[in-house]
């Protein structure tokens, strides 16, 4: 599994074309081959970070080479973000619990 953490901050002003391309970035990522999940959360201060799974780094790396990626890629650096950060991880363990489950699992 190959986990992506994407901090960032929006610039002021109108974002109705920043929530259509981010509309449109959720759908292509979750058709894409090996993809697992993506969840957004917003912070008070304005930070939003984006936690986006795939099963691979092949997966990874299809999604952040896709072309309308790439586009929006460009967009966010000259129009959308105020600034990012973007760190690629592999999970080195991973514990859940599910009280549905009754059990927790270890990998």
């Amino acid at each position: 599994m190959v986990i992506t953490l994407f901090r960032n901050r929006l610039r002021p002003g109108d974002h109705e074309d920043y929530e259509r391309w981010a509309r449109r970035m959720v759908e292509l990522a979750t058709q894409q081959a090996g993809f697992i999940s993506i969840k957004t959360f917003a912070a008070d201060d304005g930070e939003r970070v984006s936690i986006i799974e795939f099963e691979s780094e092949a997966a990874h790396g299809a999604w952040r080479n896709h072309l309308e990626h790439r586009e929006a890629q460009r967009l966010g650096r000259e129009r959308f973000y105020s600034e990012f950060q973007i760190q690629i991880c592999t999970p080195v363990r991973r514990y859940a619990f599910s009280r549905r489950a009754g059990q927790a699992a270890q990998d």
